[in-house]
């Protein structure tokens, strides 16, 4: 019998149970209690106890199980910061185990909040914000310890007991309830699977499996024995819609002290909705348009560095790489921001810029950058658990701005954006030029201090090491297809690169690297060298670009066109596979013969030598069957990129 079903049979056979000075009484008519009903009773004494003391802390006065009494009942009155009709209530309040008497609180989300969710609801395999993190510990007593301390934070913190709702009401809010378990699985695996982390890992793989967001806590535990390595691993999937960064360092950090005995030292815990609270009776929704109006209005292309637009990802296509910032160029850094009084994240937001101006081919870049969110979060702000952390855009000129001048002006550009740090990603996209649903941007660049010990290697600074507990991996994802992180270690700084294949993630750190050199020189020796004059290509790079890819003589007979030259290949080897897209294989002379076919139907549409013909394909082989087509036809072929924005492929046509 389940908890549930022993509440219906004490209302059944109309058994009171309440509460006296902490303890139960229970008052049953004669016949009503039997052998059985007592042994259950007694299984869940200490689930009653809980029950009865929720339900009285919810209704003000005592509760007696088993009493015909008015159902306690959440009404609009009682929600002070979201509007809720009482239908939407009750739907909410559904959701949860228990009911309204285990609600404590009901309100609308965070900024930053809303579009994790959007993207939740968008994805249909897999989570790009759900972080796992592995965990190991030398024996099973170790982690039932570790869990416990866990679960005790849990009770501390409304947004650890928080579920999600929004299906069925006007705007997604967040349930708090009052008691919320840490749900753990403790799995027993096949004795022959060898790296067992690895198949932990693999078989709770964010990138293909979910948890659902309306649960509380949003947190998801399994262990098992790694018999092999003598110690015990402990898999956490914890999802970013109610853990940042921050708020890990801080579970993490309360554990540690409820483990030691300490936990009557730990500070009162600051309610999560405080801060929301604070985000939304800040600036103004029209304070926050009138801002990105100014800053944005007349962007209407996206920055796409090398070409990435797709920001509707799961993280499965990401890989990432690190990499140390040598000593003598983190301090120059300082030393530099130092003397011209601003701050090392200004000028990394600067160095970005200089990045994306030349991998997207623009001078105006505009890119994600997160922030801390609880500079104006109010008083403890920095004790908040919950999601406190904001995406915004920000947008950078790469012109003939000298390099201190433009450092000044990111800068200012960064302390405005301060202002409006909880603005909803989505009003500040609809300021600009861009027209949905092109991205106005797709790279984040995220900034943050991160202390740790100088003399360890990248790889180190990713595990750490907690008395008898090792962090054996952990990893960040989001939907966009490049983030760019610079942790600031107190005297260094560790650069990491998380951007989809195929674009190599240690090459995206050099970019960086380089920028920054680059920058750094030219404040030290030369403050007024024009911004779009730095040079951020690495040295390798350069190598390949202008010696090894400009290594293309080939001796041919130049006395043949392109499409006779084809036409000798198609005779030499017609059976030879001449295009692969996905499940399509041509052949020579497949290609040949589709090509003639179109060929002579452009010309029967009045396509005569020299004619310029656009073409709006994605890459695939009809892409390749119509260039040869055009070509076939005496025709020139004008590739037109369907990303681009209608106007900017209307000056293309226009020019040609």
């Amino acid at each position: 019998m389940s908890f549930e079903n022993l509440l219906g049979k004490l209302d059944e056979k109309q058994i009171r149970v309440q509460l006296d000075a902490g303890e139960l009484v229970i008052r049953a008519p004669r016949g009503a209690m039997n052998a059985e009903l007592a042994a259950e009773l007694k299984q869940y004494k200490a689930q009653l106890l809980t029950h009865l003391q929720a339900l009285e802390q919810a209704s003000g006065a005592p509760v007696v199980l088993g009493e015909a009494r008015p159902a306690f009942r959440i009404t609009p009155d009682m929600l002070t910061l979201v509007t809720l009709t009482q239908e939407e209530i009750d739907t909410a309040v559904a959701t949860v185990p228990g009911g309204a008497a285990n609600v404590q609180d009901i309100y609308p989300l965070a900024p930053l909040q809303e579009g994790i969710l959007f993207h939740y609801l968008m994805a249909q395999i897999g989570d790009p914000y759900l972080q796992p993190n592995l965990l190991g510990f030398p024996r099973r007593e170790r982690v039932e310890q570790f869990l416990s301390a866990l679960q005790q934070v849990i009770d501390r913190h409304d947004i650890l007991r928080t579920g999600m709702v929004w299906d069925g009401i006007s705007q997604p809010v967040q349930v708090v309830h009052r008691k919320a378990q840490l749900p753990v699985t403790w799995l027993t695996i096949d004795a022959g699977i060898a790296a067992v982390a690895s198949w932990l890992e693999d078989e709770f793989d964010p990138r293909r499996i979910r948890i659902d967001l309306r649960q509380a806590p949003l947190l998801a535990c399994h262990v098992v024995e790694d018999a092999q390595n003598n110690r015990w691993l402990l898999h956490i999937l914890a999802h970013h819609i109610a853990i940042d960064h921050t708020t890990l360092e801080l579970l993490v950090e309360e554990a540690e002290v409820i483990e030691q005995g300490k936990a009557g030292e730990l500070p009162q815990a600051v309610p999560f909705r405080n801060f929301v609270a604070q985000a939304r009776l800040g600036v103004s929704q029209d304070e926050h348009e009138a801002f990105f109006k100014q800053l944005l209005g007349d962007i209407n292309e996206p920055t796409a560095p090398f070409g990435l637009l797709d920001v509707q990802g799961d993280g499965r296509d990401i890989h990432e790489a690190s990499q140390l910032l040598p000593a003598e160029l983190a301090a120059s850094i300082r030393n530099a921001t130092r003397t011209l009084g601003i701050s090392a994240a200004s000028l990394m937001h600067l160095a970005w810029a200089m990045v994306l101006a030349k991998v997207s081919g623009r001078s105006d870049v505009v890119f994600g950058t997160v922030l801390f969110g609880r500079m104006k979060g109010g008083a403890q702000a920095d004790r908040v658990l919950g999601m406190s952390i904001n995406t915004l855009p920000i947008r950078l000129s790469i012109n003939e701005t000298g390099a201190e001048t433009g450092l000044k002006d990111a800068h200012r550009v960064l302390a405005q954006l301060l202002r409006h740090e909880h603005a909803p990603l989505a009003l500040a996209q609809r300021c600009s030029g861009v027209v949905s649903p092109t991205p106005l941007f797709s790279s984040l660049l995220n900034v943050r201090h991160t202390p740790v010990d100088l003399d360890a290697t990248p790889e180190e600074l990713t595990a750490e090491l907690t008395d008898d507990m090792e962090v054996l991996s952990g990893h960040e994802r989001t939907n966009y297809p490049l983030t760019f992180s610079v942790d600031d270690l107190g005297q260094g700084f560790l650069l990491t690169a998380q951007v989809a294949r195929p674009i190599d993630p240690a090459r995206v750190c050099q970019f960086m690297h380089d920028a920054l050199a680059s920058l750094l020189a030219a404040l030290n020796n030369a403050p007024h060298t024009a911004l779009n004059q730095l040079d951020v290509l690495p040295q390798a790079e350069r190598h390949t670009l202008l010696t090894d890819w400009n290594n293309t003589a080939y001796a041919y007979p130049r006395e043949s066109g392109l499409v006779a030259l084809f036409e000798q290949h198609v005779a030499a080897q017609p059976d030879a596979a001449a295009v692969v897209s996905g499940d399509t294989v041509w052949t020579y002379a497949e290609l040949n013969t589709r090509a003639n076919v179109l060929a002579h139907t452009l010309i029967g549409s009045g396509v005569l030598p020299g004619q310029v013909v656009a073409l709006s394909l994605p890459r695939s082989a009809d892409l390749v069957l119509a260039e040869l087509a055009i070509l076939k036809a005496g025709g020139v072929y004008l590739p037109l990129d369907a990303v681009l924005p209608g106007e900017r492929q209307a000056s293309m046509l226009a020019d040609s």
